[in-house]
């Protein structure tokens, strides 16, 4: 093999047209294990490749990048520093997107390698080209380069190479170019900060945050909804929002959303507001967040009661993710008679609302419902309870009646249902007591195609696994349910034929 490549290479060196030799190196070069490649690969001399891809032949180029893609994937990152550095900046520089992709991901696997960061960390010029890149047409190369750039900054000498040299002014002349790119270095600045206070530090110093944070007073709602959207990634350290909350930008969001009332163009950026606070309530616990901030809550509520489909949306997300912890059921349950209205709310879209609102819907009261064994105490028992017959007049037949939909969503959201109040022993009792429903959990042809044979086996466990159901379904359900965990959720029982003579 080492031979036919080598031949190759020294036949497209003397060509003026190595096309076809081209295309036959490429077949040469997949045909092998990337194993065995390895071992030829640092003896080859194929840096003349490179020089091929200045070409106006679009296939050319095509085939050059394949090849060295694979040839340069074969390398150790440290001796591809060392020996494509150059090769790799002109890469960054080139005309074709491909050729960028192809230099920035691999640069993206030396930044990777402790031994060789340090070849980028001492070459300013392939920084720049690097940051230059953010700013490119295509999406594909300046996420590459947002990617490299945020791993050169995971240690102090990358830090100082971003932030304490000239590569600051680069960063802040590309942010320039139009509001994308802005996103773009914002985007990068969020990754590095999110690291360790340090970083945090580096970038605060640098004055991209605060220019970030004063976007969200911004005229134009779109830019003010991405930066909501970057400031909640901001958040999801804890020194971020220990920062965020020392510029008073926690503050800031929540009177945004006492302020969305009055603003026609509120619904642009209101749900990233509510993800925000939804997002910091799954870190910090519900309790602290909506007894300190009580707007978020009540716009949860209000965006849930309301007509527009996309608040409503994000409303029965929040509510679901609020409400899949113990401490979150707890906050919600405290507002009384308000949630009450909103079970019975989420009881109507469950059935009235257009397909895919109705899925989102069944997840979140799947959510609501789900209460894990161990803390299955009286009191919370008593409340999902309660809020299993909110939800409905007949919650058991109108959820009963979703599972035999023909639209597979619906009927796996409400086998979901029935998984969530499963290892419950009101649950239990209600299912039992329900006409024909322990012969429907048994019986696996009800079930039309795999995603919800596999629903329908999740329910399966959850009730065989409950330390209750021998007592409250009995041992002869017991047993059929052991025997269906025992066979696996596509078990099919063999029908016997008799020949019969005559018959055709």
């Amino acid at each position: 093999m080492a031979a036919s490549v080598t031949e190759l290479l020294r036949e497209i060196a003397e060509l003026e047209e190595p096309l076809e030799e081209l295309r036959s190196l490429k077949t040469v070069v997949y045909s092998v294990p990337l194993n065995t490649l390895r071992e030829l690969a640092a003896g080859l001399r194929f840096g003349m490749l490179f020089g091929l891809l200045d070409s106006g032949d679009r296939e050319q180029i095509d085939v050059c990048v394949a090849i060295l893609e694979r040839l340069l994937q074969a390398l150790e990152p440290i001796y591809l520093a060392q020996n494509f550095k150059v090769e790799l900046q002109a890469g960054l520089q080139h005309s074709d997107d491909n050729v960028k992709i192809l230099a920035v991901s691999q640069i993206g696997r030396i930044v990777e390698n402790a031994d060789a960061i340090t070849e980028v960390l001492g070459s300013p010029e392939l920084l720049k080209e690097m940051i230059h890149c953010i700013g490119g047409e295509r999406i594909s190369v300046a996420k590459e380069a947002i990617k490299s750039l945020s791993r050169v900054a995971q240690s102090k000498a990358g830090l100082d190479a971003l932030f304490m040299t000239d590569m600051l002014e680069e960063l802040k002349t590309v942010m320039g170019i139009n509001d994308v790119v802005r996103y773009r270095v914002y985007e990068l600045v969020v990754e590095i900060s999110s690291v360790s206070p340090v970083s945090l530090g580096y970038c605060a110093n640098s004055g991209f945050i605060s220019q970030l944070l004063g976007e969200l007073a911004g005229n134009d709602v779109l830019v003010r909804a991405t930066a909501i959207a970057m400031v909640t990634a901001l958040a999801q350290s804890q020194h971020g929002r220990q920062y965020l909350a020392q510029q008073g930008t926690i503050d800031r969001i929540s009177n945004m959303i006492i302020g969305a009332d009055s603003d026609p163009f509120s619904g642009f950026y209101l749900p990233n507001l509510v993800k925000f606070f939804g997002n910091l309530a799954m870190v910090d616990g519900p309790q602290q967040i909506c007894e300190r901030y009580p707007v978020f809550i009540e716009k949860v509520f209000e965006m849930i009661e309301g007509q527009e489909p996309t608040m409503i949306g994000v409303g029965l997300d929040t509510i679901g993710i609020l409400g899949s912890c113990t401490e979150g059921k707890q906050v919600l349950h405290k507002t009384g008679r308000t949630f009450q209205e909103i079970l019975r709310r989420l009881g109507s879209i469950s059935c009235n609302a257009s397909t895919d609102t109705r899925i989102r819907c069944l997840d979140t009261i799947a959510s609501l419902l789900s209460l894990p064994t161990d803390q299955q105490t009286e009191d919370l028992l008593g409340m999902t309870e309660s809020w299993f017959q909110a939800l409905h007049s007949h919650p058991m037949e109108a959820f009963r009646s979703m599972s035999t939909q023909p639209f597979p969503e619906i009927h796996i959201g409400a086998l979901k249902v029935f998984t969530a109040i499963a290892s419950q022993p009101w649950g239990q009792r209600l299912m039992i007591s329900t006409p024909g429903f322990v012969e429907y959990i048994i019986d696996r042809s009800a079930e039309p195609d795999k995603a919800s044979k596999d629903a329908k086996f999740e329910l399966v466990k959850v009730l065989a696994a409950s330390k209750t159901i021998a007592e409250i379904f009995g041992n002869q359900h017991y047993l059929q349910l052991r025997a269906y965990l025992r066979e696996g959720p596509y078990f099919v029982k063999a029908v016997a034929t008799v020949a019969v003579e005559g018959g055709e």
